[in-house]
């Protein structure tokens, strides 16, 4: 990877380091795993010590009930896996519209899925690990148990959440988030900005995962409280969905982008939406899609070109449809993974594009809050690491006398019938998080990842394009202004600092574009970059409480 000299006087400056970096979106969290660096971990260590701390210091965005995937550079390949739950055995989408259900619920049991981060975890340690598993939950468990201040924007979420949570509860009364608010707003209210939170409850379970390697979650006392409280709450998930839980070890996919490569998992997750919209990018000359300013160099404070951008956006809007159309659980669903990469899908879709905005169709090939870290250690291993409890603290379910929080994938769900993503008895949903990886020429650049919902594959596409057009170091790409699709409304979001001549442009072109201040809408992502010499430079969200860390 060669980088622009793009560093602007007064502006956030990546991390160069030799010996190893870590990015996240908690500075206590990347400390973590800083340490574990420090104290002869690898990369792979200092990613689940860092992914554990992360579930304490933002749980507005994770917990130990969460989801996961990871890419994994290991002996000159990535690895892939994924960490993603299935639906319990015991129900089905008509089950749901026999019960008055028109759509998939995002709150309460029939919104969970079996977690599987904490397999994860465990099974990325088994591979690759090589300090003791109870080692690495144990800083979690520290800051857990002793308290930590909580940052501005977590204290923000934390407080969105805490309102919510009350509205329901006053509107309709489920059990099953009882346990929320007493563990989440003990003193009646979110924690304040700089207040000391701390859960002994949290620090007990994880000291229980680490000396089970993660077992407790799935067959031990924490599966039986999760499993008692289900059935004692109108819940389904029970001990056999959990005791079957497994991680899966998958073949990355990747597409090239000019003289790079880009690697994502493949599905059921929306890691492909990035890589078909880079393919139909790539047949574009790089003047028309640099986004900003010349291809190669362009000042970190360049203005957006409003062309290019459109580009991006007229392919992020095709490879979103075809991903929400196609998406779903292989096991479950003949997803047309190939097909959809294919030239001749690739070659329909880009000629399809033109001058102005459209509303895309999914066009079928066969036819024709979440947290994101990577670390970096001197030995060549790389971590992509995404983990999520989804919309904010997910199902509002904290299971009583554990402080798991349990994520809400089960909203990814369709219950349409005949949907590739209907849900059906242990099927994994539709999962909006993935962890990227950019290689050159088969070797090693780095992994990134920008979190955020749908925000997420859009994310990936325009880092990419920062990183490869312009040479942009990973803290410059993540500081550009961004753009967000919203595929319900089809209204397109521009970051303001993008300027209003750039809204305007857009909006001349058929867009209907809108400037905005809510920074939330546009992701939170991290990246490191692995130079020729062996240097690691690492960069972290602006518009999260983060900053990367390295040595």
């Amino acid at each position: 990877m060669h980088l622009s000299p793009l560093g602007v006087a007064g502006r956030r400056q990546p991390v160069f380091a030799r010996r190893g970096a870590v990015a996240t979106s908690q500075p206590l969290a990347a400390q973590v795993g800083l340490s574990v660096l420090q104290a002869g971990g690898n990369a792979v260590d200092a990613a689940i010590a860092t992914a554990a701390a992360l579930t304490v210091v933002e749980p507005c965005s994770n917990g130990l009930g969460s989801d996961a995937f990871a890419l994994v550079w290991h002996d000159g390949r990535p690895h892939g896996l994924n960490g993603s739950g299935r639906s319990t055995r015991r129900r089905t989408a008509r089950d749901l519209v026999d019960a008055g259900r028109t759509a998939m619920p995002q709150h309460g049991w029939d919104a969970v899925t079996v977690p599987g981060a904490v397999r994860a975890w465990a099974d990325l340690h088994a591979r690759f690990g090589r300090l003791d598993f109870a080692a690495l939950l144990e800083p979690a468990a520290v800051l857990a148990e002793e308290g930590f201040a909580v940052s501005g924007v977590v204290a923000a979420a934390w407080e969105r959440a805490v309102a919510l949570a009350e509205a329901r509860r006053g509107a309709h009364h489920d059990p099953a988030e009882d346990a929320f608010l007493p563990h989440f707003a003990p003193l009646g209210r979110a924690p304040a900005i700089g207040e000391v939170w701390r859960s002994a409850t949290t620090a007990a379970t994880l000291r229980a995962l680490g000396a089970s390697r993660g077992e407790d979650l799935y067959t031990g006392a924490a599966a039986d409280r999760l499993v008692a409280f289900a059935a004692a709450t109108g819940g389904f998930l029970d001990a056999d969905d959990l005791a079957a839980h497994r991680s899966e070890w998958v073949d990355p996919i990747g597409v090239s982008y000019r003289d790079h490569e880009v690697w994502e998992i493949p599905p059921n997750g929306q890691g492909i939406a990035a890589l078909i919209a880079l393919r139909i990018l790539d047949g574009h000359d790089p003047a028309d899609v640099a986004p900003f300013g010349a291809p190669g160099v362009a000042a970190a404070d360049a203005p957006p070109r409003p062309a290019s951008w459109h580009r991006a956006i007229e392919a992020v809007k095709a490879a979103l449809v075809d991903t929400h159309a196609f998406v779903a659980d292989p096991a479950h669903a003949d997803v047309p993974t190939a097909a959809l990469l294919a030239d001749a899908h690739i070659g329909r879709r880009r000629a399809a594009l033109g001058e102005r905005a459209h509303r895309p169709v999914a066009v079928d090939p066969r036819s024709s809050d979440t947290v994101y870290l990577c670390t970096a250690d001197d030995e060549g291993n790389q971590v992509s690491f995404i983990q999520s409890n989804f919309a904010g603290f997910g199902a509002g379910i904290v299971v009583p006398g554990t402080g798991i929080s349990l994520q809400n994938r089960g909203w990814g769900f369709s219950l349409e019938p005949g949907h590739p993503n209907e849900l059906a008895p242990g099927k994994r949903p539709f999962h909006t998080i993935i962890p990227g990886f950019l290689t050159r020429g088969g070797e090693p650049v780095g992994p990134f990842g920008v979190m955020g919902g749908h925000m997420q594959a859009q994310g990936h596409v325009q880092v990419v394009l920062d990183a490869v057009e312009h040479g942009d170091d990973p803290q410059t790409a993540l500081g550009r202004p961004r753009w967000f699709w919203d595929a319900e409304t089809g209204r397109v979001d521009v970051e303001s600092t993008a300027g209003t001549p750039v809204v305007a442009a857009l909006a001349a072109r058929g867009h209907d574009a809108l400037a905005t201040d809510r920074a939330t809408t546009f992701g939170r992502g991290q990246a490191i970059w692995r130079l020729e010499n062996g240097t690691l430079v690492a960069g972290s969200e602006p518009r999260a409480d983060a900053y990367p860390l390295g040595w």
